[in-house]
């Protein structure tokens, strides 16, 4: 009982010592932020890029959510900085300073390497528009066009027009421009405009299904990540003498699939995903769950726990209980909004009701 006590008196005191959690939040994590998520677009298709998921989603309509596909990222393009595409259905995937140009995403066909222009290096967003291609450096508020990035051929720069300044990602297709704006009242939107003075602007709310795609979106969905202790069992030794005790615990562990299984409904999962729909749901989940609260995550790696179909195991637990003392039984679970997605295999016990103040999960990689 001493090495309980101490072991809640360490945990209340690491507790006090930690920094005050940030201000929540609701938001699309910002490409800045990232590292192979982007958007780009081919003809008629939209795509999403997420590297960290090992695959990409197609649409020709974000807004009404149709013809989502989702297929696998060959090896060889993953992990870029920037993602954008072309009018001649060229894919453009920029490491450092130099670019990969492929005909597709999935397969790597015709890829061909080569050296950014030093004039065209370090943007912060990179896209194509018609003929051009354009480098936005916000921190200077204007951007680059050039037809060509290798040789910096036909350039121009130009201040951003202030409407365009906050885009959280950039992409074009055909005629248009498109960015993706920072949440607000009206949910996560995208913004539409012809050319870089903003000429017929109009602004456009993405579907629920394209949303649950994108980083920070499924808790957009389904409401904010928590992570919680549930008690699971209490013994209690109302004796006057010690009492060795051996219980069996029983406790759910793994995922929650009924509750989160409409995330896949609307896909069209390519044999290309090796984990297929229901998996690539895991993945998100679990992506979810690493981010910061900001972005309705709570800043933890789930990736090692019981991602299988929940069931109910037991434990045997064998401990000696002092006189008129309690012990309680805890298990941690992780959820959205009002749901539990995920409960966690290890249990943690204290000596009175209030649950343990640690997290026993690792913190997700920064």
């Amino acid at each position: 009982m001493e090495q309980i006590l101490l072991f809640l008196l360490v945990c209340i005191c690491e507790q006090g010592l930690s920094a005050s959690a940030p201000k929540e939040v609701h938001g699309i994590l910002p490409k800045s932020k990232t590292k192979g998520i982007d958007f780009c677009g081919v003809d008629k298709y939209y795509y999403i890029i997420r590297s960290d998921l090992g695959c990409y989603l197609r649409s020709n309509d974000f807004h009404a959510g149709k013809n989502l596909e989702i297929f696998g990222l060959h090896n060889s393009v993953r992990g870029g900085d920037h993602y954008l595409a072309d009018k001649d259905d060229f894919f453009y995937i920029i490491k450092g300073n130099s670019y990969r140009r492929v005909t597709n995403l999935n397969t790597d066909d015709d890829s061909k390497t080569y050296t950014l222009h030093r004039n065209c290096q370090n943007g912060d967003h990179y896209f194509s528009f018609d003929k051009y291609f354009f480098i936005i450096f916000k921190k200077r508020g204007w951007y680059r066009r050039v037809t060509n990035m290798q040789t910096d051929q036909n350039a121009i720069e130009s201040t951003l027009h202030p409407k365009l300044k906050d885009g959280l990602y950039y992409w074009g297709i055909n005629n248009k421009i498109y960015l993706v704006k920072p949440n607000n009242n009206w949910g996560v939107e995208f913004y539409r405009v012809e050319d870089m003075m903003n000429k017929n602007p109009s602004t456009i709310s993405f579907h629920a299904n394209v949303l649950n795609f994108l980083p920070g979106g499924v808790s957009i969905n389904h409401g904010k990540a928590f992570g919680v202790w549930q008690s699971v069992k209490t013994v209690r030794n109302d004796a006057k003498i010690s009492v060795a005790w051996e219980q069996q615990i029983t406790k759910k562990v793994g995922y929650e699939k009924k509750e989160m299984h409409s995330m896949e409904r609307n896909w069209r999962v390519s044999s290309s995903v090796t984990v297929g729909a229901e998996g690539l749901t895991k993945l998100l989940l679990a992506a979810q769950f690493s981010l910061s609260a900001q972005y309705g995550g709570k800043s933890i790696d789930s990736t090692e726990e019981t991602w299988s179909d929940a069931t109910e195991v037991s434990e045997k637990v064998n401990f000696t209980l002092p006189p008129n003392t309690n012990i309680y039984f805890w298990q941690y679970k992780l959820g959205l909004g009002k749901d539990d997605v995920l409960y966690c295999r290890d249990l943690a016990f204290t000596d009175n009701s209030n649950p343990p103040t640690y997290v026993p999960l690792p913190p997700a990689a920064a």
